[in-house]
């Protein structure tokens, strides 16, 4: 891709992370902001701001740009961004090379703590989940309508500097929820980037990939590790029966299953820098003590 100019229609953590690996190639980078305090933020970070028009139309007045990355949360009638950028990203296709959705692997559902990968059936039954799988189809439609490629990410649980295990027990708010054979998959922020990345350089490598690292595991695991290393006791073993969650988190539980990153490996990033939540906690913890 020799035009490096990357429009971000949602500027989040996982943008930021591709950001800052982008403009060390030269990239320049444009975020959406709805609001002048997020514009400002941008221009820290040497992010041109893009506004949002009303809430919607215009986000492409940034020049054409030769990738997209998608990162707003959907609601009932899909993506937002999509609603918002249609009409510009059909006027930019001869320029656009690449559009990158990020989605959740809570697509899958529930699978009984089974593994499941890019082809598994897509069991989700929350509203949100079942948003998502609405906003997949919306740009691959668009995508197929205007001869772009367009890659859907299934993302796992994000961790990384500033959000994860270690600043939740410094900040007491970690906790140990116990379900029987519960296990969540999760990702470095910096492991997901590079996998972004890899797909920009080979925008037709895959239409769809889970991204996750290669251990799957119980929620209370990651929390007892974290407190491991900052030489804390754990908070006390919680039964989810009696853990008083709100409705989303106690949602986040409903599905169990194992995320394979098998296509990941294959097509995109051959090695993980961090493997496991272990690998990502210790280099997180070893920063932070440098």
């Amino acid at each position: 891709m020799t035009d490096k100019r990357l429009l971000c229609l949602g500027f989040g953590y996982v943008a930021g992370a591709l950001a800052a690996r982008l403009r060390r190639e030269g990239w320049r980078v444009a975020g959406t902001a709805r609001n002048s305090e997020k514009a400002r933020a941008l221009c820290a970070r040497n992010v041109e701001p893009v506004h949002w028009k009303n809430g919607g139309a215009g986000a492409l007045e940034f020049a054409a740009p030769a990738a997209v990355l998608v990162s707003t949360p959907p609601g009932e009638k899909g993506c937002p961004a999509y609603a918002a950028a249609e009409r510009g990203v059909a006027k930019a296709a001869r320029e656009i090379s690449w559009i990158g959705y990020l989605s959740t692997n809570g697509v899958y559902g529930d699978h009984d703590g089974a593994w499941v990968d890019e082809s598994s059936p897509l069991l989700a039954t929350s509203p949100r989940a079942k948003n998502r799988i609405k906003a997949e189809a919306q740009w691959r439609d668009l995508g197929a309508a205007l001869d772009i490629p367009v890659v859907v990410f299934r993302l796992p649980g994000i961790y990384g500097p500033g959000r994860s295990a270690l600043d939740a027990v410094r900040e007491g708010r970690a906790r140990r929820i116990f379900k029987e054979g519960q296990v969540f998959s999760r990702a470095h922020v910096d492991d997901i980037a590079a996998a972004l990345h890899a797909s920009l350089s080979m925008p037709h490598a895959g239409e769809l990939f889970n991204i996750c690292d290669d251990e799957p595991a119980p929620p209370q695991d990651v929390i007892d590790y974290a407190c491991k290393l900052l030489g804390v006791a754990p908070p006390p073993l919680t039964p989810i029966e009696t853990a008083q969650l709100s409705p989303m988190a106690k949602s986040f539980y409903d599905d169990n299953k194992r995320v394979s990153n098998v296509r990941m490996k294959e097509r995109l990033l051959p090695t993980l820098t961090y493997p496991t939540y272990r690998d990502g906690l210790d280099a997180i913890f070893a920063a932070a003590r440098g």
